[in-house]
């Protein structure tokens, strides 16, 4: 039994760190943006629609997308973000069904599915589970700068997503909480390995922080060899329903 995770939440909390944690525990990952990059390369249906959407000029001397200025434009403009979507994500949604598959037939022990419209897109109906990778604001921002871009357009991405953790909370089965270091964050969402064991879906934590001893256990979610229970730092209430 292949088990189907989707990672899920703002940018700039982590979700690409707890998806390579994941992958050393022995899961496939699937990353939307990777895909995403993917169908928006030169020779791609989907990059003809977008610059035909958004102007040729987006397009690069060597053919290639001028992302940086594409994202300039759609997340000052909720309305172009939208329409950029449009485009986007039926081009990616079979890639990664496509990708799934293949671990299905692998019998590959887990799948994580990394995006950040999990939810908006309907793949988190194709998901046995839905974890949030959250932190504190303010240690969002400091890591949208921290990888190079100014504030305006930190602000500007952030303002894009407004709501979005709410909505995100209210279908995820547990919250990763990575406002603390990377390493104090592992400690408090890995607990024990058990190899081999079967997938136990426990949607309830306890509570647990990252960075205090002592504070709680996880009860994680075990899903076959090498792969075990990833908690969170915040408990959450049994998965909605539908």
């Amino acid at each position: 039994m292949t088990v189907v995770i989707g990672l899920t939440g703002p940018i700039g909390c982590g979700k690409s760190t707890v998806a390579g944690w994941l992958a050393q525990l022995g899961a496939t990952v699937i990353d939307a943006d990777v895909e995403a990059r993917a169908v928006l390369e030169p020779g791609q249906p989907a990059l003809e629609a977008v610059l035909a959407a958004f102007g040729a000029g987006l397009r690069r001397a060597d053919g290639t997308l001028d992302r940086a200025a594409l994202g300039r434009l759609v997340f000052a403009d909720a309305g172009a973000l939208a329409r950029l979507e449009a485009i986007v994500h039926p081009a990616v949604r079979p890639r990664i069904l496509a990708a799934m598959e293949a671990a299905r037939a692998a019998g590959e022990p887990a799948v994580v599915v990394e995006a950040i419209k999990l939810v908006e897109g309907g793949l988190a109906t194709l998901c046995d589970e839905v974890w949030l990778v959250d932190c504190e604001p303010a240690v969002q921002r400091e890591r949208i700068l921290g990888r190079g871009a100014d504030a305006a357009d930190a602000d500007r991405r952030i303002a894009a997503q407004a709501g979005l953790r709410e909505r995100l909370r209210a279908r995820a089965w547990r919250v990763i909480d990575t406002s603390a270091s990377a390493a104090a964050t592992r400690a408090a969402g890995e607990a024990r390995r058990v190899s081999g064991a079967k997938m136990v879906r426990r949607p309830c934590l306890r509570p647990l922080r990252a960075g205090r001893q002592g504070a709680g256990e996880v009860e994680g979610v075990t899903v076959g060899a090498g792969v075990s229970r990833m908690g969170g730092s915040v408990a959450k209430a049994p998965p909605p329903a539908g």
